[in-house]
């Protein structure tokens, strides 16, 4: 009877432990699946939650990438909604993008690697849309203009750094 009760101990031990093993998905530079070896991301089998698949993707070292909620898991197939925040390595906030179905959308942010404000806009239907700008680390502005459905228009205006 001890033993029976120890087999059956074992292989439930064994079957819960596959089950919550994860899979990795290894990138390359240009987010193409690779392997172990040849990556320079990573990430860990998404998570289901209530809207969708909770994806994080990775450095090679471990530092967090990207964080953002899609309704499909499969690698360079996602669909993103809801704000999706990207990281520089040393663990900076990088961008803060708006997605709905997929597409950019409303208010973006990108930071420099030390954390100033680099460049604002807003995006619709996935494209720029209306006034851009970019700074300098110092707070001051490097350029301005607009953008209709992507593309530039009107004047652009450039700025010296004035230290």
């Amino acid at each position: 009877m001890k033993t029976s009760t120890l087999i059956i101990v074992m292989v439930v031990g064994f079957l819960t432990s596959s089950l919550s093993a994860q899979e990795t998905i290894w990138f390359d530079s240009n987010w193409n699946l690779t392997t172990k070896e040849n990556a320079k991301y990573y990430r860990i089998a998404p998570k289901k939650v209530e809207k969708g698949y909770l994806i994080i993707d990775y450095y090679i070292s471990g530092k967090k990438q990207m964080q953002g909620l899609s309704v499909t898991n499969e690698p360079n197939k996602e669909m993103y909604i809801g704000v999706v925040n990207y990281y520089y390595e040393n663990e900076k906030l990088f961008q803060k993008v708006n997605y709905v179905q997929g597409k950019p959308e409303g208010n973006f942010i990108e930071y420099y690697n030390t954390g100033e404000t680099q460049r604002v806009g807003k995006y619709a239907n996935g494209f720029r849309e209306g006034s851009w700008k970019t700074y300098y680390k110092n707070g001051k502005i490097q350029s301005r203009g607009k953008y209709k459905k992507g593309e530039k228009v009107g004047v652009w205006k450039t700025f010296y750094k004035n230290i």
